[in-house]
C-alpha cells in the first residue's frame, strides 16, 4: 500500500528521472546509505534497489568520516487519489425455461496525503573533494557479497524526498456481486412449478496507514565504479553505469553486451528485431492447452487488478527462474490475490514439460510467463487500469495487430472484421494505453498509422510484450 503510494508520485513528478521510490516503511533511506542496484532478468526491466543498514562512512578504510553539506529545499505539496473501477456482468437463457444472471463490480481508490514535502541533498563538488583519495574496505561483509554477483553494483544516496508531517495513506476497497435466477419446469400433469433465487455478496475495506514525520518517499543515487585495490569513482553523468573492476576480457565483454542491450533497446527501428527473437515465448504459450490457457489468462487478469499483486506474482516467478524457492509472503499481495498466485504456480506445474528451442537455448513455459508478467509489471499504474480491461478474444487480438504494425511499417489496412471490432470505443481505450508507450494512433477510414516516438524508454517495448503475451494466451483452438 505505502510502496504502491510511493511509486504513484514518483511516476507523477518524475517518471523517466532519477527518483527512486522506496519499496516500504522499513526501508531507512538517508543521505549517503549505501544501496545495492541489481539488474533484472531481461535487460529492458528497471533495476532492483536494496536499501542497506550502512552508510559510505561504514565501509570506507580509515578513521576520518567524509562529513558532507546537506541542502535543504521545499519541494511540493503532494495529494493523490488513485482509482479503479471493474464491472461486468453475465446473463443466460437456457431454451427458455431458465434464466441465469451473474454481476460483479470491484472498485478500490488509493490516496495518499504527504503533504508538504522537502527535499535533501548532498552537495556533490564537497563530496567528491572529500571522497578523493578515500578507499572501500575491499574486505567488508557487505563488499565481499556484493561483488560475487555481477549483476550488482553499489549506489549511495545522494538526495531524498521526506515528509515533514503526519500524513496519511488510505485504501478504499469495495467488492460486491450479485446473482439471480429463475427456473421452470412442469411435471407430467402436475402444476407449474417456479423457483427464485436472488443473493448478493459485498465487502468492504477501509485500511488507513499513518505516516511519521522526516518518513523519506524517494531518493536518488551516485553509483561508485571500484577498482580491484579499493579505489573508487562517483559516476556523476546520467545514464553512466557503475561497477566492480572485472578479470579479463571475458568479464569486459559481460559487462559490454549488458550497456549494448540497453543502449539498443532505445533505438525505435530494433523494436521489430526484439519482438522477434521473443517470438519463441509467445510460441509457446499459445500452443498450451486450451484449458490452460484461459485458466491462465483469467487468474493473470486478476492479479493484474492490483499492482501490487502483479509485482508479487513477478518476484515469486523470478525466483523459480533462479531455482529458488517461491515464498508467497515476501510480496504485499492479499490472501485473494495470493490464491490467484498459487493458482498460477499449479498451472506452470502442470505445463512444466512445455518446452521449445530456439538456436541453442531452450524455454519453458515458466520463462514465457515470467517474460509476460515481468513486462506488465513495468507499466504505469494508469496503464494496467487500461490493459485489464482489454483482456478478452477480441480485443486483444486488436492490440496485437496494432503491436505489428507498430514495429512493421507503421500502417495497417483493415477487413471488415477489423473495422468492425476497432469500435469508436475501443480505438479511444487503445489510443490512450498506446500513449503511456509513447507511442501514437491515427484512425482515417479503414486504414490505422502508428508512431514510434524517438524517445520511449523502455516502455513502449514492455507494453508490446505484455500485449503479445497476454494475446498468445487468449488465442482460439
Amino acid at each position: 500500500m505505502f510502496a504502491t503510494a510511493a511509486r504513484n508520485f514518483v511516476e507523477e513528478v518524475d517518471q523517466g528521472g532519477l527518483l527512486i521510490p522506496v519499496s516500504g516503511l522499513n526501508d531507512t533511506i538517508n543521505l549517503l546509505t549505501v544501496v545495492v542496484k541489481r539488474k533484472r532478468f531481461w535487460f529492458w526491466q528497471k533495476a532492483k534497489y536494496l536499501p542497506t543498514d550502512f552508510i559510505l562512512n561504514d565501509i570506507l578504510t580509515g578513521d576520518t568520516p567524509i562529513k558532507p553539506v546537506v541542502l535543504e529545499t521545499d519541494f511540493i505539496k503532494y495529494d493523490g487519489t488513485y482509482g479503479d473501477k471493474i464491472s461486468g456482468s453475465i446473463e443466460a437463457n437456457i431454451l427458455d425455461k431458465s434464466n441465469l444472471n451473474v454481476e460483479g463490480q470491484d472498485s478500490s481508490k488509493l490516496k495518499s496525503s504527504f503533504g508538504n514535502l522537502k527535499k535533501e541533498e548532498v552537495e556533490v563538488q564537497k563530496l567528491l573533494r572529500d571522497s578523493k583519495g578515500r578507499l572501500l574496505d575491499m574486505s567488508h561483509d557487505l563488499v565481499q557479497q556484493t561483488m560475487e554477483n555481477h549483476r550488482q553494483v553499489f549506489g549511495i544516496v545522494k538526495e531524498r524526498i521526506l515528509t515533514t508531517q503526519l500524513c496519511s495513506v488510505i485504501e478504499e476497497v469495495q467488492q460486491s456481486g450479485q446473482c439471480g435466477g429463475g427456473f421452470d419446469f412442469c411435471r407430467p400433469k402436475g402444476p407449474k412449478v417456479t423457483l427464485k433465487e436472488n443473493g448478493s455478496l459485498t465487502k468492504d475495506s477501509n485500511v488507513t496507514m499513518e505516516i511519521p514525520i522526516s518518513t523519506t518517499i524517494a531518493y536518488a543515487l551516485i553509483e561508485l565504479e571500484i577498482k580491484h585495490d579499493g579505489h573508487f569513482g562517483l559516476c556523476l553523468m546520467s545514464g553512466t553505469d557503475g561497477g566492480f573492476e572485472v578479470d579479463g576480457p571475458a568479464g569486459e565483454e559481460l559487462m559490454a553486451v549488458s550497456r549494448a542491450h540497453l543502449n539498443s533497446s532505445e533505438n525505435k527501428h530494433l523494436r521489430e528485431a526484439e519482438l522477434e527473437r521473443l517470438r519463441d515465448h509467445f510460441n509457446l504459450l499459445s500452443a498450451l492447452p486450451a484449458a490452460t490457457r484461459s485458466s491462465l489468462l483469467q487468474h493473470i487478469t486478476n492479479v493484474m487488478e492490483n499492482r501490487d499483486a502483479v509485482s508479487s506474482l513477478q518476484q515469486v516467478l523470478e525466483q523459480m527462474c533462479h531455482d529458488e524457492k517461491p515464498d508467497l509472503d515476501k510480496g504485499s499481495a492479499t490472501d485473494s490475490q495470493k490464491q490467484n498466485i498459487q493458482a498460477i504456480l499449479d498451472l506452470l506445474e502442470k505445463s512444466e514439460g512445455a518446452k521449445s528451442a530456439q538456436g541453442n537455448q531452450s524455454t519453458s513455459a515458466l520463462t514465457a510467463l515470467h517474460l509476460v508478467v515481468s513486462a506488465i509489471d513495468e507499466l504505469p499504474h494508469e496503464c494496467h487500469a487500461i490493459l485489464v480491461t482489454c483482456c478478452n478474444l477480441t480485443e486483444l487480438q486488436t492490440l496485437e495487430q496494432l503491436v505489428h504494425c507498430m514495429s512493421g511499417n507503421g500502417e495497417l489496412t483493415l477487413d471488415s472484421t477489423g473495422q468492425a471490432a476497432l469500435t469508436e470505443d475501443i480505438f479511444e481505450k487503445t489510443k490512450n494505453l498506446f500513449a503511456f508507450g509513447h507511442m501514437s494512433l491515427e484512425r482515417d477510414e479503414d486504414t490505422v498509422k502508428t508512431e514510434m516516438h524517438s524517445q520511449t524508454g523502455h516502455h513502449a517495448l514492455a507494453l508490446c510484450i505484455a500485449i503479445k503475451g497476454l494475446a498468445s494466451l487468449a488465442k482460439e483452438g
